[in-house]
């Protein structure tokens, strides 16, 4: 598959880079960017996936989150895809609204008219993206960790969760942790998969987490969330996904930081503890 160089530059000894491709699974080009650490020089290394949340693109993980500098230290590939297709004929939100389409893909397949001709994201994750990073970069696929933030912790839980095969260690910071139980993931799942709800709980973080066949595919899950989020109460629902994991036998750790909100300053605070984390877990 052909990648098309936007941008290279070094960072931190290593080098980092913003590239476009025609994506089969979205029906259109797509972008994302790619941190590639200076450990390279000796072989393969691991790679830590981060997806990320409503209105972002393939930017602002790489220059808001200041990963770079603790990634090139323990040698992980940092990957970060845009949230959405986009493109001319792309169908967004019909109310111009920042919380649906363009901006806001909740990687999820859809199965709607007239989204599901571009809008399959999770493919696209799951599938397609695993191609490209693995066919072009120097990352050893067996060593794969997944992370995101807000709709795009949601979508690494629900990926996470149903593909342990595909990764090894999963983190998340201000999931929405249930699209049945809050306003923009109600939105996002009738407008994506139609208004039967019974066909929305694979992409509900609880409802996979209380019936997932292995509880032990991750010696533990570690979620970040600030205790002054504004959407803490009513969108992102940690307290269900923490009962789900108690069910089922999940190792989450929970962690609630007095203080932080949704923004990238809470990640940035946080990101070198999930940054190690990952690096433990992916270790030969």
């Amino acid at each position: 598959m052909i990648i098309e160089t936007l941008s290279e530059t070094g960072c931190f000894g290593g080098k980092i880079g913003f590239y476009r491709h025609a994506s089969t699974a979205n029906n259109c080009d797509m972008q994302f960017s790619v941190f590639v650490p200076p450990q390279v020089a000796l072989g393969k290394v691991p790679v830590l996936t981060f997806l990320s949340g409503l209105t972002c693109t393939e930017e602002n993980f790489m220059a808001k989150s200041g990963a770079q500098r603790i990634a090139a230290e323990l040698g992980l590939m940092l990957v970060s895809p845009d949230t959405s297709p986009r493109g001319d004929g792309v169908p967004d939100d019909p109310d111009g609204s920042y919380d649906f389409g363009l901006g806001a893909g909740f990687y999820v397949n859809s199965t709607e008219q007239p989204f599901s001709q571009h809008y399959q994201m999770y493919d696209y994750v799951t599938q397609e993206l695993q191609q490209i990073i693995f066919d072009n970069f120097p990352g050893d696929r067996d060593r794969h960790g997944l992370t995101g933030h807000s709709m795009g912790g949601h979508g690494a839980l629900t990926i996470g969760l149903r593909n342990p095969d595909i990764f090894n260690s999963l983190s998340a910071f201000a999931p929405i942790c249930t699209t049945l139980h809050s306003p923009w993931g109600k939105k996002a799942m009738d407008y994506y998969l139609g208004d039967d709800t019974a066909t929305w709980a694979i992409y509900d973080s609880c409802e996979i987490a209380r019936n997932v066949l292995d509880p032990g595919a991750y010696r533990k899950i570690l979620v970040d969330q600030g205790a002054a989020d504004p959407f803490l109460v009513e969108q992102l629902r940690p307290e269900l996904l923490k009962a789900a994991c108690e069910e089922s036998g999940l190792a989450l750790e929970l962690r609630i930081h007095d203080g932080y909100d949704h923004g990238y300053y809470f990640i940035s605070t946080f990101i070198e503890e999930h940054l190690r984390f990952h690096a433990d877990q992916l270790k030969n």
